[in-house]
Parts: C-alpha cells; structure tokens; sequence
C-alpha cells in the first residue's frame, strides 16, 4: 500500500470527524481508530487477524515496524500502560481514542510504531 496524493487532507477529514468520538469497545476503539486512520492514508483497508494482544494483531498487517522517534504524520503507535494503538499527529504527538473522544499524548510514550505507506 503507498500513501495517496491528498493522504494528509484525508487524515485531517478524519481526525476532524472523530475528534469527539468517545470510546466504545465495539463500535469505536483504538484498533478500529487505527484501520480509519491506515484507509484514510492510503484509500486501502489493510488485512489483518486478530491476535491476543494489540501488537501481535498490529504486525499481521504487514507494515514494517519503526522506532517511535522516526515516525512520520499518519503511521501508526503502540503505547503501553494500557496498551492501546494511536496515530502520529507530527513528529512529536500522537492521538488515541478517548473516553470523550481524542486524546493528544507526547511520542515518547510509543514502544512500536509502524510505517504506513
């Protein structure tokens, strides 16, 4: 999958209609936050399995993993503590979904990020 043309007017689409999207664990959490995010970049809904755990599940998506710290705007995180997936905002943020919708955190947070496009 490679990013298309207008990857970033697509992801700011998204991250504008979400903004207020509170959590939900079926309808609106972070895996879901981060498949949105992965279409929105590339206009392509990856596959995937699901796994016990969000990093096993993030890896069956085929997207080379990358150190947090060289993530680019529309790659995709993982944070521990609870563990959740997230979204790189710019080169030092990155947003998660929410109990009352987005919430902005620093990078330094992330263990994996994985390059989208």
């Amino acid at each position: 999958m490679t990013r298309r043309p207008d990857w970033a007017v697509r992801l700011a689409a998204l991250l504008s209609t979400v903004e207020t999207r509170a959590f939900d664990a079926h309808r609106w959490n972070c895996g879901r936050f981060a498949l949105a995010a992965v279409e929105a970049v590339t206009g392509e809904r990856p596959a995937f399995r699901v796994l016990p755990d969000l990093q096993a599940s993030a890896d069956t998506a085929g997207f080379p993993r990358e150190a947090p710290l060289r993530a680019r705007m529309g790659d995709i995180v993982l944070a521990p503590d609870p563990e959740r997936l997230g979204v790189v905002l710019d080169a030092g943020r990155v947003a998660f979904v929410g109990p009352r919708g987005l919430v902005r955190a620093p990078i330094t947070l992330c263990t994996i990020a994985w390059r989208i496009g």
